[in-house]
């Protein structure tokens, strides 16, 4: 999910290859960067700034911001792909410096990915082909919100029928309160 697309436009003097090998090189530098955080594979912002040639991180959280926005309007939870956290680093002469992170999840950091500036040769690289070998994301969301309405219409909730007021913790408390007639049946 990370890098939908891969170069919009090879100029003429572009050699294919070079890009294939840049791509595959870049892909190898994000995987590496991965680790797991609370069992959900995650990159530190930080390092995918790196990742994609970004000096400053003020310029970069502009990106991020925008990637955040992305993930709004796709009606997806930004808490659930953007982790606010503070890590430390060191400095020289042994001192210490806190600052600001942001765990990505592959959405966010494709979300990221595809904000980034354009310009920028790992940006450019960000453009045609989907780097992780993993189907589109829009695939998997796909799925999910299937999987999703399959449960709620096996529980007797049909989400056009819900009222437009009515929230998660709504639901829940009404499933919960149908669990407990049903247990009382048996």
């Amino acid at each position: 999910m990370f890098f939908t697309y891969l170069c919009k436009n090879f100029s003429t003097k572009t050699n294919h290859t070079m890009k294939e090998q840049e791509i595959k090189n870049l892909l190898e530098q994000f995987e590496a960067v991965a680790f797991d955080y609370e069992g959900v594979e995650c990159w530190s912002a930080r390092e995918l700034q790196k990742l994609l040639d970004y000096s400053e991180w003020r310029n970069f959280c502009k990106i991020i911001d925008k990637a955040k926005d992305s993930c709004k309007n796709a009606n997806i939870s930004i808490l659930e792909h953007f982790v606010d956290v503070n890590k430390t680093i060191e400095m020289p002469k042994n001192a210490e410096k806190i600052v600001d992170d942001i765990f990505l999840t592959r959405y966010a950091s494709y979300l990221v990915a595809q904000n980034g500036d354009s310009r920028k040769p790992q940006a450019e690289n960000v453009n045609i082909k989907n780097l992780s070998g993993v189907e589109n994301i829009e695939q998997e969301h796909i799925e999910n919100n299937t999987s999703v309405r399959k449960i709620m219409v096996e529980r007797g909730l049909i989400p056009e029928n819900l009222p437009p007021a009515e929230d998660v913790k709504k639901v829940e408390r009404r499933l919960q309160s149908e669990k407990k007639k049903l247990d009382k049946k048996k």
